[in-house]
């Protein structure tokens, strides 16, 4: 389940192709020419929407004080402390022991009716059916089970409503159940590890917005008794893994254990421990899939992950992106022999799965997997039926699933590649320096994604998967948005538009007091874009490629990375050229400067809400650690331009025989280039430091352990640059600033010395990340 998903498109009849388009379009129209809801029209925000609203002309007042009445099968339900729990938090409010407000919980098997339903599973969806009742005589939460009261409870709290100084709830009715019973968010922390209180508080988010699992991939942050080489730094114990699983359930959520295999394994492969289990023994990044040793490496971490993970029902087995399976041809590894005997590629990986997975089934574990490429329709039946896809991939293969028994999961993502934030808004091809040749806002293409894909009908479909990437290095903060909203059309597919999915995620995640949040997440979008797309690519210093999803390289080939062009340094006379390179970068500069005031706008709006909003301060904090590395990279951009201009003004200071005006604009050169330096160095320390109040710090060494920094021989994985969090900044510091200011020092210091004007013994270390300048730096 990589950031981009590889499917073998020439498997899709194009006949298929243009009827799939056509009903995207028409269905993302439909959409975005919905109306407003019921609900919406009387100013109340549920996401996500409930499938049956019934209301009532007048409104309810709620409180100010409130008792609960346990009605039949509810005491000590968990429903009951969210209810506490949520009233308090939000709204200061403790129940009474009588009068007031009464809500009364109840539980009653087969006393909600859920109405018409893609997944097919009638009765996980009626575990998770409930009704709401809001009238004069209180509130009635009426389930069949304990997950549907608990999803009553969140629906009730997202109702309450502050206006005129009190509390309020719409009258009438809901009756709610999902469309499809399992909705799941890929969580991931192989990059990086939050603390045990974060990812407590990141479930508990998820329940809220009624996702009921949390796939967690630790990759080298879990302490694996069976693979210890692997285990970094700061890595969770067996119990604190306990403890999440067990946190998780009291609010109806599955905490899923997640490995990759046979591909994805570079945490794994790159140790000499487990090199032997390599397909290839100069690439790290798969497992050789014929090897039984390294099967049994594979099966001993999942046990140790479920042995923590007592009360859990599923396990990801990431078998995504498996390019070179069936192709090694070695000693130590014999795939291409074994996959010719099996009848093919497909069916070798098959195989693999099924040794996996079976013994995780036979512990009760319903294993996910990702049915894709090399997979082939006819390679279907070899799989285990007890499998679940976590993919659908078309006309050609659900069917087949289907008949196999295979269950699926309709995925999706909130973020891929981008850097610093996801894009949930476009940009016009007008603002870009590299303009698209198409676009995706990810909240609207996510939630169409679920509601109308192609496979309803066609797939036995039981749930949907969000997924967000850690791979280049963003804040998962920065998820939530598409999280959230996007996994609401698993519970409500096509309604309402995305607008006012968004409108309520922003209003219930940060509370009332929230302010222009569409603005300042369409600025975010925008500014990260920009962040991206005002640099140019060229060939990087890091190692090589072993190979993609095409081919392995031979011989391989050099990674790219994003570069500028620095300005020219003048001759010994100070005369140069600045033609090429400003009229090269007109536009970046331009665009930067217009981005730059967007900035200003941006900041003072994450500034606002942090002062106002009721919810989620932190995830504003985040907010502006983003923006103001956007806001670093756009001063430095102008500062470049800066630069070019005082390096014209050293020439024609000296065309003009003023050698002192010469060497002043060139002092005033080095300077701004300090001020770059200063600047990287102030973001990178704020942004670590806002980030590692959630994350552990990334470090080569703590607890007695040491991190083995080695990069994946196949993907380029944006955090695994360095060991620390300077990635952040990496594409700088990649930069031969150093070298460029070097040489222009030393131009200035010889001009300066054939006109008998004072030297600059001044260094420049520009891979120094002290925010103060070094010794014999550059002075002011």
């Amino acid at each position: 389940m990589s950031r981009i998903r590889y499917i073998d498109h020439r498997a899709l009849p194009a006949r298929f192709a243009w009827l799939a388009g056509v009903v995207a379009v028409f269905l993302a129209s439909a959409c975005s020419a919905q109306s407003l809801s019921a609900l919406a029209e009387r100013g109340y925000h549920v996401l996500p929407l409930p499938q049956q609203v019934q209301l009532e002309p007048a409104d309810l007042r709620f409180g100010p004080t409130f008792s609960v009445q346990n009605g039949a099968g509810a005491a000590g339900m968990e429903a009951l402390a969210s209810l506490r729990e949520h009233l308090a938090e939000r709204f200061h409010l403790s129940p009474a022991v009588s009068g007031g407000t009464v809500i009364r919980l109840e539980l009653r098997p087969g006393a909600v009716t859920a109405g018409r339903t893609e997944d097919s599973d009638r009765a996980a969806i009626a575990e998770q059916a409930y009704s709401l009742v809001i009238g004069p005589s209180g509130v009635h939460l009426l389930a069949n089970a304990p997950a549907g009261l608990f999803y009553a409870v969140q629906t009730l709290v997202q109702l309450l409503q502050w206006r005129n100084g009190g509390l309020w709830l719409p009258s009438g009715r809901i009756t709610d159940w999902p469309d499809l019973h399992r909705r799941h968010i890929y969580w991931d922390d192989a990059h990086h590890l939050e603390r045990l209180s974060e990812l407590k508080r990141a479930v508990r988010q998820a329940a809220f917005f009624k996702i009921n699992g949390f796939a967690l991939k630790l990759e080298g942050h879990f302490q694996f008794a069976s693979a210890p080489a692997v285990v970094e730094p700061y890595a969770m114990t067996p119990a604190e893994y306990q403890e999440l699983t067990d946190y998780a359930l009291r609010h109806e959520v599955q905490l899923i254990p997640f490995l990759d295999g046979p591909a994805h394994l570079a945490f794994l492969l790159k140790h000499p421990e487990y090199a032997p289990f390599r397909s290839f023994p100069d690439s790290n990044y798969e497992l050789c899939a014929v090897n039984p040793g390294a099967v049994k490496l594979l099966s001993g971490m999942f046990q140790d992950l479920i042995n923590a993970n007592r009360g859990g029902r599923y396990v990801y087995l990431s078998t995504d992106e498996p390019y070179y399976i069936g192709l090694a041809d070695s000693a130590h590894c014999q795939e291409k022999t074994a996959a010719a005997k099996a009848g093919s590629v497909g069916r070798l990986l098959a195989e693999f799965i099924g040794r996996v997975a079976d013994p995780l089934h036979a512990q009760g574990r319903t294993v996910i997997f990702w049915g894709e490429y090399p997979l082939k329709p006819e390679d279907i039946a070899a799989l285990p039926s007890h499998l679940v896809n976590g993919e659908v991939y078309g006309p050609r293969y659900d069917p087949v699933f289907r008949q196999r028994g295979i269950r699926q999961m309709l995925y999706t993502s909130t973020q891929g590649e981008e850097r610093l934030f996801p894009n949930y808004f476009t940009m016009p091809n007008a603002r870009l320096l590299h303009p698209a040749a198409s676009q995706s806002e990810r909240v609207s293409e996510g939630f169409r994604e679920i509601s109308s894909q192609p496979a309803r009908g066609q797939a036995q479909l039981i749930g949907s998967v969000v997924a967000g990437w850690a791979d280049a290095g963003l804040h998962p903060e920065t998820f939530w948005l598409g999280y959230a909203a996007i996994s609401a059309a698993a519970w409500q597919p096509g309604t309402p538009a995305v607008q006012e999915s968004m409108t309520a995620f922003y209003r219930n995640f940060y509370g009332d007091g929230a302010r222009n949040m569409s603005r300042v997440y369409q600025l975010l979008s925008q500014q990260a874009r920009f962040y991206s797309d005002s640099w140019e690519w060229g060939p990087a210093a890091r190692k090589p490629l072993f190979g993609d999803s095409d081919e392995i390289f031979h011989p391989r080939q050099p990674v790219k990375d994003q570069t500028l062009e620095l300005p020219p340094v003048p001759a010994a006379n100070l005369d140069l050229d600045l033609g090429d390179w400003n009229k090269a970068n007109a536009r970046r500069l331009e665009l930067a400067a217009g981005f730059l005031g967007e900035n200003d706008e941006l900041l003072a709006l994450l500034h606002e809400n942090t002062a106002s909003v009721a919810f989620n301060r932190y995830n504003l904090e985040v907010s502006i650690s983003v923006a103001s590395l956007c806001r670093q990279n756009l001063e430095l951009l102008l500062d470049l331009g800066r630069i070019s201009t005082q390096l014209q003004g050293a020439r024609d200071a000296a065309r003009n025989q003023k050698p002192r005006e010469a060497v002043e604009a060139l002092d005033r050169t080095l300077r701004l280039a300090r001020g770059i330096q200063q600047r990287r160095n102030r973001t990178l320390r704020d942004t670590v430091s806002t980030w590692q109040k959630s994350w552990f710090p990334r470090t080569a060494a703590a607890n007695g352990r040491t991190y083995l920094h080695e990069l994946d021989d196949v993907k380029d994985h944006v955090p695994d640059r360095t060991v620390d969090m300077s990635y952040l900044v990496q594409r700088e510091l990649a930069l031969p600033m150093g070298r460029w200011v070097e040489s222009l020092l030393n131009v200035r210091n010889a001009y300066a010395a054939a006109h008998a004007l004072p030297g600059e013994p001044g260094a420049f270390q520009w891979l120094d990340l002290n925010v103060e300048a070094p010794k014999n730096a550059i002075p002011e």
